[in-house]
Formats: structure tokens, sequence, C-alpha cells
């Protein structure tokens, strides 16, 4: 072993057999900056809460819209499991009543016309599902 050992200091490539500071990622010498490594933990937990409350808004969202959905399938389970002897129209409107026996019944008699245990109003639309007015 003739050859003479680098200071460690001095970046040498002994394959190549050059100096190799310039190629590297880091600094080689002892006045170069620090290096430290970035704290992600702070980022991580800002990032974490912004995608909890974006998935807890888009959760709200989407129980709303099942709620509504659950109560519109509610509502029609009522009217048409409820007494009519005739054909709905289209767009008119129609009241849903208890007669004596609690039982229901569709008509197109309003509230004040009448003195029947009053459930709600409706309104038959295009898809033939009925709306709570």
């Amino acid at each position: 072993m003739s050859e003479k050992k680098k200071p460690d200091a001095v970046v040498f490539d002994e394959e190549h057999q050059k100096y190799n500071a310039s190629l590297k990622p880091y600094s080689t010498n002892l006045g170069a900056p620090k290096i430290t490594t970035t704290d992600t933990v702070a980022w991580k937990n800002v990032s974490i809460h912004k995608v909890n409350k974006q998935v807890k808004a888009k959760y709200d969202e989407l129980k709303a819209e099942y709620d509504a959905l659950m109560e519109q399938f509610e509502y029609n389970n009522l009217v048409y499991s409820a007494k009519f002897n005739f054909e709905p129209i289209v767009g008119e409107t129609y009241h849903l009543y208890k007669d004596n026996e609690q039982q229901p019944f569709l008509s197109i008699i309003s509230p004040n016309e009448c003195n029947f245990n009053h459930i709600g109003t409706f309104r038959l639309n295009a898809e033939k599902m009925w709306e709570k007015l």
C-alpha cells in the first residue's frame, strides 16, 4: 500500500481516482451549513386536520342526502299504502288524512274544508313520486 490516504474532509472517489465534492447532494466540508431534517410533524398534523374536516363535511352532506331520501321514501310508502278510489293526476295537490280507524286515506278535500285528522299535503310529480308540501 503505497497510496497516500486522503484526509476525511476531502471527498475523493477511489474508484474513479478524482475529487467529487461538487457532485454530492450534501455538504462535504466543515464550514458548510448544518444539515437538518425538516420537521414534517406540524405539516402532517395540519394536513390531517384539513383532510378530516373535508371528509366530515362530505359525510355530513351524504348523510343529509340519505336522510332526505329516506324521508321521501317513507312519505311515498305512506301515500301509496293509503286508501283512495281515484287515479291521482301528476302535478295536482292531494291531502292525506286518517279516518276514525286510524287508517290513512288520500283526498282532494283541503284541511280547512273538513274535520279529518290531517297528516300532510302532497303533490304527485312526473316520476310518480309524492312530494310533501
